[in-house]
């Protein structure tokens, strides 16, 4: 139930706390005393959008909270939505909405910072709240359809349903996917096949470009690497003075003067090492001179070559064969992805169709389930319309099945009706008057509540159309309501507000700041007073306060 609400700078509420009662709680006051005002910031924490016009003083934040007893059947079932969003359970529940001067909007649960999303989800679990125009759900088939939900008990079902039919769609967006990426690889192949050919047939090598172009440079150069090399080898060893005859020759003195002269011993040694070093590099210079050639043809092959590197670089933008072989491997691998695809389509059609089955199972239990319910939701409502002073209406709930399959499965729902007898049953929205949708609204509420499990319902003068006898009937409805859950009603029909277990009164005062609505809850000789103003006016006639007497039987 909601115990307490408490709203502070929200339109012409400045400051207004609140406690309800357990039972049927009516709020009654003069048109434009601000009833509708209280509905609009309890909408606030049932998660509805709004903005800094609903600030009653521009400086200062809008704050609204309600407090929510539950039981324990309800405790366990809002239990998971807390653990799901990481919150912590407690009771009472609080939801607190702020809005501040900026427009930014802040929502809390149990004084923890929330997405407005999460509290919508919360509110609904707590609270249902029935406006002036929520009769006009009636004609919505969605509602239709949950109506016959709710009262078949169908959430757990319904749940695994969703979560079915969410995987098969799923698997549908994946598969259009993947098609969609099969056709453009597909018309890309070519291209990819081309391109990975004209790499691949190259037959390129790790390395290869280095090698290639120091080849290029000693066949460019071959005559002249011939010439000097051989120059070389003659100034070492070839001449008529070359360096190592002068060398012997040095070696020779040294060793003349090794019996008497001991430190040419350490010279000997230096020069016999550079000797053996100068003769070796003597003889390499002559092997290069000698096998050096001059090869015209070897160097086309290599510029050819290299040629073909450069321009299979320059095409594709590198600079290396290292990177030419990546470019050939992704090209590879695009070619056998797109050879893939079918095979990736194949395995995704077999899921699909398991998933579809899946579907059209937890569907058709769906349908049976609305189908076997059908016949007691339609007993149940016509028998509050015969309380409600409609005898002879009829309410026919037609369940057909639909071509393909959606969110709630595979049904649409037609509520047809009609008012009065021998009158074919049609649409609701092209035959009900207002006062008829108000009583069909009031019972059929009152058959899903219970399914419902809600804490607390609120009706905002769901008796427009309606007076006299009826008006009582409909109170004796709301008070049976009340039984199983807390019921807030706001009507302006003295035999509604006779049936409250309690009776708030809202009210419009004159204060120094302007006008400001407030709310408090009538004692026994107050709401005697206030119900014979709803019977004769203000003040009220004596007769009024006697039928107000017998209305609240005191």
């Amino acid at each position: 139930m909601l115990a307490s609400l408490s709203i502070k700078n929200y339109a012409i509420i400045s400051n207004l706390e609140v406690r309800f009662d357990p039972g049927l709680c009516v709020i009654t006051g003069e048109t434009g005393a601000g009833k509708s005002i209280i509905l609009g910031a309890l909408g606030l924490i049932l998660g509805q959008r709004a903005d800094t016009s609903v600030l009653n003083n521009e400086k200062g934040k809008c704050v609204v909270e309600g407090r929510f007893m539950v039981n324990d059947k309800i405790s366990e079932r809002l239990l998971a939505f807390f653990e799901l969003n990481d919150l912590d359970f407690e009771v009472p529940v609080i939801l607190r909405r702020e809005i501040t001067p900026s427009g930014k909007s802040r929502a809390f649960i149990n004084d923890t910072p929330v997405q407005l999303s999460v509290m919508r989800d919360l509110g609904v679990n707590l609270f249902d709240i029935h406006s002036q125009h929520s009769n006009l759900e009636l004609g919505n088939r969605q509602f239709q359809l949950n109506v016959v939900d709710w009262f078949s008990l169908n959430s757990q079902l319904l749940e695994t349903y969703m979560s079915a039919y969410k995987k098969y769609c799923a698997l549908l967006k994946q598969r259009e996917n993947i098609a969609g990426a099969a056709e453009q690889s597909k018309a890309d192949l070519d291209y990819y096949i081309f391109q990975f050919k004209q790499i691949d047939e190259v037959q390129l090598k790790e390395g290869e470009q280095e090698e290639l172009e120091n080849e290029s440079d000693l066949l460019t150069h071959s005559e002249e690497i011939k010439s000097e090399l051989g120059k070389a080898y003659q100034l070492l060893d070839g001449g008529e003075f070359d360096v190592l005859s002068q060398l012997k020759e040095a070696i020779s003195a040294m060793q003349k003067l090794s019996s008497y002269f001991h430190e040419s011993e350490s010279l000997l040694s230096r020069l016999d090492s550079q000797y053996i070093e100068l003769q070796d590099v003597a003889g390499e210079c002559e092997r290069l001179a000698e096998t050096t050639e001059h090869d015209p043809n070897r160097l086309d092959v290599v510029t050819e070559r290299l040629n073909l590197i450069y321009s299979l670089q320059q095409k594709h933008r590198v600079e290396t064969v290292t990177e030419l072989l990546t470019l050939r491997d992704s090209f590879d691998q695009k070619i056998q992805a797109a050879e893939s695809y079918d095979e990736q389509l194949l395995s995704l059609d077999k899921e699909i169709e398991t998933a579809k089955k899946e579907v059209e199972k937890i569907a058709e239990e769906l349908h049976n389930v609305r189908k076997k319910n059908v016949p007691e939701i339609t007993r149940e409502i016509q028998g509050y319309l015969t309380q409600l002073g409609m005898p002879n209406a009829s309410l026919i709930i037609d369940i057909r099945k639909k071509n393909d399959y959606g969110s709630h499965g595979i049904d649409d729902v037609f509520f047809l009706f009609s008012a009065n007898k021998g009158v074919s049953p049609e649409e609701i929205h092209k035959v009900a008057s207002g006062g008829e949708l108000s009583r069909l609204m009031l019972a059929i509420k009152t058959v899903v509540a219970k399914s419902k499990s809600l804490p607390a319902i609120i009706f905002d003068e769901i008796d427009t159309g309606i007076s006299g006898e009826i008006a009582s009937k409909m109170g004796n409805i709301l008070f049976e309501m009340s039984q199983y859950m807390q019921v807030l009603n706001i009507t302006h029909l003295p035999q509604i507000a006779s049936k409250g277990t309690s009776h708030y009164k809202v009210y419009k005062e004159e204060t120094t700041a302007g006008v400001e609505t407030g709310i408090c809850q009538l004692e026994s000789i107050e709401r005697v007073e206030e119900i014979a103003k709803m019977l004769g006016g203000d003040p009220p006639h004596e007769a009024a306060i006697i039928n107000a007497r017998a209305l609240l039987d005191i």
